[in-house]
């Protein structure tokens, strides 16, 4: 990964009706897609890097079945309570269900994926 490369992370929209979201995250569940919501505080070195560290993890163990959501809490604070977020960044996985949330730069791939259930603990203890 070129380290030099500006990385720009984009902002979930609030835009779309609450039927048309609820549809589309039926569909996700259904295809068997995970929704990881990233919650940040504006494009900080550390919020670029938690974002980079989370897709790089996400490329190598989720391939093509995943989708980042990216909240800046600068730009609208009020999304944090919906999910409770009380430190940042923090990573929330939406789908599937249960509804799992982890806290930090996401640098520990082995922790991320044991934190979000996108792999069992058995599994990784083994690897």
């Amino acid at each position: 990964m070129n380290q030099n490369r500006k990385r720009t992370i984009t902002p979930v929209s609030g835009t779309g009706t609450a039927r048309s979201n609820a549809s589309r995250k039926a569909a996700r569940a259904a295809s068997g897609e995970y929704l990881l919501r990233l919650y940040v505080a504006g494009q900080t070195p550390k919020s670029l890097q938690a974002f980079a560290n989370l897709k790089e993890i996400c490329e190598t163990h989720l391939q093509g079945r995943y989708r980042i959501e990216v909240v800046d809490l600068l730009e609208n604070p009020a999304l944090a309570r919906g999910d409770q977020i009380l430190a940042l960044p923090a990573v929330v996985r939406q789908l599937p269900p249960p509804v799992k949330k982890i806290i930090g730069d996401f640098s520990n791939a082995e922790r991320v994926l044991v934190g979000l259930d996108l792999r069992s603990l058995k599994k990784s203890r083994s690897a």
